[in-house]
């Protein structure tokens, strides 16, 4: 599902796995690179971020980016900048315990990076049915 609000695109898809385990898999610094389609690794002072969270990604071509976590807020929504540009929120939205949905938002000219979010969205679904 595609939305659009505060010039931002939003992706979602609904995930038959509860709130707990999602956010669990999209808060763990160690997972990312198994869910996450453009990071190859990651450095992070924090297994589990957290507001201010720093450390670093790779992506394409072994290019090492730095992150910081800019916004947090527990089992509900964390955004991050790569260097000095907001980059993707990640939104999770709890309907029904035991299901979610999951959110990713990007701004409006990164809608060419949303076809690899709803990759990232399917990675964390199945990542969830094997917690």
């Amino acid at each position: 599902m595609l939305r659009f609000k505060n010039n931002r695109i939003w992706i979602c898809r609904d995930m038959a796995a509860p709130p707990e385990t999602v956010w669990a898999i999209l808060t763990d610094s160690q997972l990312w690179s198994r869910w996450g389609p453009s990071v190859f690794a990651v450095d992070c002072q924090d297994r589990y971020i957290r507001l201010g969270s720093k450390g670093r990604v790779q992506t394409l071509f072994s290019v090492w980016l730095p992150f910081t976590v800019s916004e947090f807020r527990h089992l509900d929504f964390w955004s991050w900048r790569i260097g000095s540009y907001g980059a993707t929120g990640h939104t999770l939205i709890r309907p029904t315990n035991p299901s979610s949905t999951l959110c990713f938002d990007v701004p409006w000219w990164a809608a060419p990076y949303l076809p690899l979010c709803w990759l990232a969205l399917i990675r964390i679904e199945k990542i969830a049915f094997r917690h």
